[in-house]
């Protein structure tokens, strides 16, 4: 099963705690892949997924909280057995009119639908959890995390895309949204986000699964940073290392060598004996000790030496300067 199938797996087990809270995540289906039919004064409510885990919990929401059954048909695939459609139906008038007052889609005093209400107790804390829950459940999607993060909803209406946008907002959570296909498309990016809607949905083994890919995928980013980091220094300090041998080797080929100032030729010849120290270990190799700064202006002062015989050709006029 993909990461998402397992969420979604998880979050089917979990219900209210009271019957608003069911009634919120039912209308969070119904809003998604819900179809209400009119025959005159009749409505019909019906639920059409290809996914078990929605019809499971659809089923059990009605029965939770309105203590109705649905009639349940399945319908095979002639060509892929292993793919069913679950349709449940809800034909009864009474029935039919308590699950759509309850969950805010029939309003009752102008006896007509709404099609982007949410349910009356959707503004308290635990109603709107419970209304994201059922949304994933029929419209959302979360990438394996190891991959990359990425989680979204996808609506078909605008008003109701957006109408989910403001009750994720009120949780501290900014989706974008963007037009995909026909459809509309929620979605998040950022780990700490995907990990807060994880935990509002109470899909705790999922987020403990996230957490823990974010705290390898940061430990590697770390060390990856410190060793590119390490690298960097190390091959600046070869390059410098490499420049510093050619300028003291230049000026030894000259015949110049022992023309340089004692502290100077003293730092050359430790270079030349040291290559690979760092600046610090060639101080401690001075006698008396001389600290890295030091170090490092004694070696440009023989570059600078360095250079200055290369323009003058041979010209030796600096060496009765010094």
């Amino acid at each position: 099963m993909s990461f998402s199938s397992n969420v979604k797996e998880e979050i089917s087990q979990r219900f209210g705690n009271a019957r608003h809270c069911n009634i919120a995540e039912l209308a969070a289906l119904l809003n998604i892949c819900g179809y209400i039919g009119r025959f005159g004064e009749k409505f019909c409510v019906k639920i059409q997924t290809d996914n078990s885990v929605v019809a499971r919990k659809y089923f059990t929401l009605v029965q939770k909280a309105f203590k109705i059954n649905c009639n349940v048909t399945v319908r095979r695939n002639r060509f892929h057995h292993s793919n069913s459609t679950y349709i449940l139906t809800v034909t009864k008038k009474a029935d039919v009119e308590k699950i759509l007052t309850a969950t805010g889609i029939l309003l009752e005093k102008e006896n007509k639908i709404c099609n982007h209400c949410y349910a009356p107790t959707i503004y308290s804390v635990c109603c709107k959890r419970a209304y994201i829950r059922g949304a994933f459940l029929a419209a959302g999607s979360m990438n394996d995390p190891q991959k990359n993060y990425h989680l979204e909803f996808v609506y078909a209406q605008q008003k109701k895309a957006q109408g989910l946008k403001e009750i994720l907002h009120t949780f501290g959570l900014e989706a974008k949204m963007i037009k995909r296909k026909g459809h509309f498309v929620l979605y998040l990016k950022e780990g700490e986000q995907i990990a807060d809607i994880l935990n509002i949905m109470q899909a705790h083994s999922a987020l403990l699964e996230l957490e823990n890919v974010r705290v390898v995928k940061d430990m590697r980013n770390h060390v990856n940073r410190k060793v590119n980091c390490e690298t960097a220094n190390l091959n600046k300090t070869v390059a410098a290392s490499v420049k510093q041998l050619e300028d003291i080797q230049y000026i030894k080929s000259q015949k110049a060598w022992e023309n340089l100032p004692k502290n100077l030729l003293q730092t050359a010849q430790l270079r030349l004996q040291y290559p690979e120290a760092s600046l610090k270990e060639l101080g401690l190799l001075v006698h008396p000790p001389v600290g890295k700064s030091g170090i490092n202006h004694r070696l440009k002062k023989i570059s600078d030496i360095a250079e200055k015989m290369r323009k003058d050709k041979g010209d030796f006029v600096w060496r009765k300067k010094q």
